[in-house]
Parts: structure tokens; sequence; C-alpha cells
């Protein structure tokens, strides 16, 4: 009953025309990305996640995983489904070509994720881990790790998870209990650990689609100091890898099983595992006691990744809630009857159905801009041959990380509720599918870092660091591109607006930044409602971009497109008048300060 096919005109509208992403192809190293291949790349990922993915998305939520005698079998049609996603390249796309993968652009990473979350969020979490731990092992691994395991990695044979989180801690991982015990050396001259404790909501920890799972895990060696200053990353095959030929092959069991998997809310086609792990063979990865930098590699990737997932799915939600008001009659529009022929008329003429549906199309390609502009900054990131060109990439790419995790999982579960209301009754009942866009998002907000600790990740870290050097990365471009166009009268509609959201930014940033020196309470008490308040300037930015993209193809001639340059605009409009002003009130909340937070007693809640 659900519906999903690929955005692929509003993808190319937003690489090609508002961030002309041919542009990478002069970066060494990605000559060969030029704008025929993106397009091809986007097509060949449509017709996988329309046509492989997204058909066992429903099958996979009500079957879900099973679990018997330590073994995790995944939902029918899901092997199958993950060997085709293997054999086309997707596990390779971004990953480096010394290990078997494409080269490609991280940017379509970005454009694969938000179509693999949008066909079946379950499925594309096996893969996901896997990118997270090529990206730890291709940073701190060394040389012998990465020829042996990467390669795996990058044909997806192998896949990958992260280790974590423990029963008595998530986000505290000073806390952990995990014990690493140096060992014998093995025959090939590489220093092995006895690894020990138990690790929970571990995405992928096991599952059938693989022949072998290498799990990073997070340990303390015997004497490491305390705190996160004491943390070392192991990586802990589940089979030992043993050489066979010119390759290597699953060789021994090792001493790490899946004691159970979870019974969840939603993405109920995805293991999450509590993993045991009893004096298994582990190998260091990095520095001892260094274990939390590799830590942030992968997290760093799983959270951009994490909010692709929540522009994914309140895509797909939008799709099915738009299909249903055009073609669901109910009551007669206010305005006079649309469909004389009908005995009612479609419930799309009704303005609050509208309103939920621009609602939600405004994030969604507002949201897709912000996130490809991200990508496209990762990118330069990696292969600008500038050194201070890179650092400024980077910079802008750690302040926005933590608003792309909340915002875009935040409002992207709110958006699968908007469209659930739209089909009403129908969209609480199974059959539909959008109850299960509900649960599915909900997970979205809580992993990888909760999104208010993406809030006080924002707040306590990105704004002071360098004394404010990467918000400066933010904030220049914006403001001298408001400047730029503030005597345009044309523009004025979208200009205005945002230069004084913008404005009303810059002064809560002051004030915080004044605030959390004396008092950091202060800056706790703000953190949420300034995160929503920078995505939303953030939303306003790309959705001006777009909106001169838009009116310089229509005074060109639109070249037979100009329905869709039009519907951009007016959906800018709409971000501008209904959205943009909720800056106002997360402004106002913000200057109330910490008092009416902290005034209460414990006792007294």
């Amino acid at each position: 009953m659900p519906v999903y096919a690929a955005p692929l005109d509003d993808m190319r509208f937003v690489l090609h025309e508002v961030l002309q992403v041919e542009d990478l192809s002069r970066l060494p190293g990605y000559e060969d990305a030029t704008a025929d291949l993106v397009d091809a790349v986007l097509e060949e990922a449509a017709k996988l996640c329309e046509n492989e993915l997204f058909p066992i998305n429903q099958s996979g939520d009500q079957e879900g995983c099973t679990f018997e005698n330590g073994v995790v079998r995944t939902p029918k049609g899901f092997k199958q489904a993950y060997e085709k996603y293997c054999e086309g390249g997707w596990t390779a796309i971004s990953n480096t070509p010394d290990y078997g993968g494409q080269g490609l652009p991280k940017t379509l990473q970005f454009v694969m994720e938000e179509m693999v979350s949008s066909a079946n969020m379950s499925l594309g979490m096996y893969p996901g881990l896997s990118g997270g731990a090529y990206n730890a092992i291709e940073a701190y691994g060394s040389d012998f790790q990465k020829s042996r395991y990467l390669p795996k990695l990058t044909d997806g044979t192998w896949s990958g998870t992260m280790c974590l989180t423990e029963p008595h801690c998530g986000t505290d991982l000073g806390l952990i209990r995990t014990k690493a015990v140096p060992a014998e050396v093995d025959p090939h001259g590489q220093q092995t650990y006895r690894i020990t404790g138990t690790k929970i909501f571990i995405s992928a920890g096991e599952h059938d689609l693989t022949d072998n799972i290498l799990h990073l895990v997070l340990a303390k060696l015997p004497d490491a100091p305390e705190g996160t200053r004491g943390i070392s990353l192991f990586l802990v095959p589940k089979f030992i890898a043993k050489d066979e030929g010119d390759t290597i092959v699953p060789g021994p069991r090792n001493g790490v099983a899946c004691g159970s998997i979870e019974h969840k809310m939603g993405i109920k086609a995805s293991a999450t595992c509590v993993m045991n792990f009893d004096a298994a063979t582990g190998y260091l990865i990095g520095e001892p006691h260094k274990g939390m930098r590799a830590m942030f590699v992968m997290m760093n990737a799983a959270r951009l990744a994490v909010g692709m997932q929540g522009l994914g799915i309140s895509e797909v939600s939008y799709q099915n809630a738009l299909a249903y008001a055009k073609d669901r009659t109910q009551g007669r529009s206010l305005g006079g009857v649309k469909a004389p022929d009908k005995a009612a008329d479609p419930i799309i003429v009704h303005p609050d159905v509208r309103r939920n549906l621009l609602t939600v199309k405004a994030f969604n390609e507002g949201a897709r801009a912000l996130a490809y502009w991200v990508g496209t900054q990762l990118d330069v990131y990696t292969k600008h041959p500038d050194p201070d060109v890179r650092q400024e990439a980077n910079d802008l790419v750690s302040l926005m990380t933590p608003i792309v995790k909340a915002y875009l999982t935040d409002q992207g579960f709110e958006n699968t509720v908007i469209g659930q209301q739209v089909l009403g009754g129908h969209g609480y009942i199974a059959e539909w599918g959008m109850e299960q866009y509900v649960r599915d998002a909900r997970i979205a907000q809580i992993y990888e870092g909760t999104n208010g600790i993406q809030a006080l990740d924002l707040i306590g870290r990105k704004l002071p660091q360098n004394m404010g050097r990467l918000l400066r990365r933010f904030f220049h471009p914006v403001d001298a591109f408001l400047r730029e166009r503030m005597g345009d009268a044309d523009l004025a509609e979208f200009v205005l607006p945002l230069a004084k959201a913008f404005g009303k930014l810059q002064q809560a940033t002051a004030v915080i930044a004044q605030k959390g020196l004396q008092d950091p309470e202060e800056a706790g008490a703000a953190a949420t409602d300034y995160l929503k308040l920078f995505a939303l300037v953030a939303l306003g930015y790309m959705w001006l971009r777009m909106v001169i993209v838009a009116r310089a193809k229509l005074a060109e001639g639109a070249n037979g497109r100009a329905g869709f340059y039009e519907a951009k605009i007016k959906t800018a409009r709409f971000f501008t008048t209904r959205i943009l002003p909720e800056s106002s009130a997360l402004f106002i909340t913000i200057m109330a300060g910490k008092d009416s937070l902290m005034a209460l007693d414990t006792d007294s809640f």
C-alpha cells in the first residue's frame, strides 16, 4: 500500500543548480565525479531503493529479526537485497580505491543514505554501521589492519559495528567497565588483547547477512587513567581472520556472542543486540588510551548519517500523505466546490491539510539542501589541496554536525506524525504504512547521542572552540550574503525576515557566551532552543539560495520547468512566513534564562 519514488528532480536541483556539485570533480581524486556520472549514480540508486529495498520494508517490520541459540536471522528477502546492494558497489561508493572503493564524493553517500532511509531504514542500518567501522580503521588503524580489513568492509562481505554503550553507561563513556588485557603476539606479529565485558544496544551486532562481523569495541587497559582519558579502541572480529592464498577468510570463532536482541518500538528488522565479550581476541586501533579520538571519527560520521535518516523518513512519509490527500475525498472546499463530478472534494483542498503538507515539504527541501551542502564541505575537507581551505570546510562540518543530527531527526519525527495525521484513521492502521514511519523515525532522536547531547555539544564545544572560529565559518558568509542582497526589492520578502532571524541568532549567541562563562547552567538551559534557532536560520539561508536560483532560471526561460521553479519560490514563501517566525519564540525562550528551569526542588517534581 505505501509508495516511494526517489525525489530525483529535487536532488538534481540541489546538487547541480544550487551547489554546483560538479565542481568537486576539480579536486584531486574526484576527477571522475562529473555531472553525468552523478546523475547516473542517482538513477541507479533510485532503482535499487525503489525496486529492491522498499518492497520488503513493511514485511521486514512485520517479521522482524529472530534470535535462537545465539543466531540472529534477518527477515525474508533481506539477505538477497543486501547482496544486490553489495553487487551494485553501494558499500564502496565513497571508500578509497586503495581498498577497492569507488572513491566518489561523500556527498553522493549523503544522497544514498537519504534514499535508503526512505526505502528501508532497517536494512540501511547494516551497511551504515560498516561505514562507521571503515572510517575509524582508515583514520587510526595500522597499515596491516587497513590492508587486511578495509577491502572486506568495502565489498560488503564483512560488516562492522560500534560497541560503545554498556548497561550502566551511555553518554558518560568514562564509566565503561569492559577490560582489555595484553595477550600473545599472533603469527603476523600483531599484539593481541583479551577483551571481556558486555555491550548493549549494538546495532547489527549479530546477523546473517555477511560472513564475518568486525566489532569496534571501547575498553580499558589495566593501566588506564580514570574517565575518558583511559579509553582505548579495539577491533574484535566475530571470526578470527585466516589467510587462504591471497585473501583472508573467517577462521576460528572468537569469544564474542550475542546474548539477546531487543524488542523495539521500530526498526524491527535491524538487530539491536546485547554483545558479550568473554576473553575475546582483539587488536588495538590507534594508540593506548586514545580511543575517544577514533570513536569520534565513527560518531561524527554516524551523526550525519542519522540526520539523513530523519530526512529520508520524512520524505517517504510526505509522499504517502500527499498521495492520500490527492485521492481521498471528504467534504467540500471552503472556497467552493473543486470536484463537481464527485460527491466530495479531495482533502488537499482544505487549508489545514495543505498546512500539514507544506510544513513537511518546506522542511524536506530545505533540509536536503542544508545536508547536501554539508556533504560538499566534507568533500572539500577530504580532497582540497589547500590546508587552509580544508580547515575552513572541516570547521563548518564540525559546527553543523549536531544541527544536522538533532534538527533533522527532531523535525523528521514530527513530520512522520504530521503525515500520519493527514491520513486520519488510516494513518493509525498498519496496512497503510504510516504508523511504521512514526515508530522507525523515533529512534533517530535517541541513538548516536541523544538530541539533548547534540545541543550541549553545539553550545559547550562548538561555540567556544578556537575562540569562536567555527561560528565564523557560518556567520560571516551568511552576513555577507544578506548584505549583498539587502537592496534587492524583488528578494525583500525573503531577505528581510531571514536577516531578522539571523540577528536574533547573533544576539542569542552573544548572550549565551557571556552567561555561559559565568554559569554553565545558563548555557545548558538554552541549548536545545538555541540549536533549533540556529537550524531555522540555516534552513532559511538555504531557502534564500534556492529562491535566487529559481528566479534566475525563470528569467532565462526555465527550459520547460517553470512549474518546478515557481513551486520552489512558493514553498520558500511558506517557509519564510509560517515556519521561520518560530525563531522569535525561540529567542524569547532563550532569553528567559535558567531560573524557571532550575528553581523547582527535585522533591517537588
